[in-house]
């Protein structure tokens, strides 16, 4: 069974903005990372089989228990992961998460006219502030309305949205956009609007440990706790 991983006689800042992500080195071999984004510092890990909500709820609560003051979560767009923290903490969903979604459904060079103008105003996510974004979405909508709404009837008989993929990258950041912009809200606390500083140690950890690829999972927890230091 995971547990998280409780790290004795390390001194934390009183006050923090937790990034938080996975990473993988097999199939069922991951390490949850919990990181202050003020200080740079890693708050907490845990070696996981699969990344769920429930785990990311409990590092938060050790965090906390700790006497740790959580000023902000900066993390992934995981389906029902907001609604499990207390609400009077300020999320802010990594924008590159929310590109990489939308380029999901479109891809990164989409034919439709409509697809392109939705994915270049994706584009502009990490760059652009909260009233520009959504009027630009809000207008984007107000245009292609129609075309979004367009049914036909399949070879079944059945009356389906010809265009599916557009629909759902539309419906995902109309979803999530109540968190996209938290950092904008909250400027004072200083809130980054990605989990690229998260993301940078997993790539560096997995640079490192290719030059190991002998490694028993031992001894890759190991030189991953001496590298990550928590």
């Amino acid at each position: 069974m995971d547990t998280v991983k409780v790290i004795p006689n390390k001194t934390f800042c009183a006050i923090v903005n937790v990034l938080m992500d996975t990473t993988y080195f097999g199939r069922t071999f991951g390490i949850m990372v919990f990181k202050d984004s003020i200080t740079g510092q890693i708050l907490l890990k845990q070696y996981v089989k699969q990344e769920t909500n429930k785990l990311y709820l409990l590092g938060i609560e050790e965090i906390t228990r700790r006497g740790i003051k959580i000023q902000a979560i900066i993390c992934d767009g995981r389906k029902g992961l907001f609604q499990l923290f207390k609400k009077d903490i300020p999320i802010q969903m990594c924008n590159f998460h929310q590109v990489a979604i939308v380029r999901r459904y479109l891809t990164k060079k989409p034919k439709m006219q409509a697809s392109k103008e939705l994915w270049e105003h994706t584009l502009l996510l990490k760059n652009t502030d909260k009233e520009s974004f959504e009027g630009g979405l809000n207008d984007w909508l107000i245009k292609w309305e129609g075309f979004l709404n367009e049914r036909k009837t399949d070879a079944k008989g059945k009356n389906r949205y010809v265009h599916k993929k557009l629909r759902s990258a539309h419906r995902s950041l109309k979803t999530n956009l109540p968190w996209l912009f938290t950092w904008y809200d909250n400027m004072a606390l200083k809130i980054p609007n990605t989990t690229n500083a998260i993301d940078g140690h997993f790539a560096d950890l997995k640079n490192k440990l290719r030059n190991h690829n002998g490694l028993s999972i031992e001894r890759k927890k190991k030189y991953i706790d001496e590298f990550l230091k928590a």
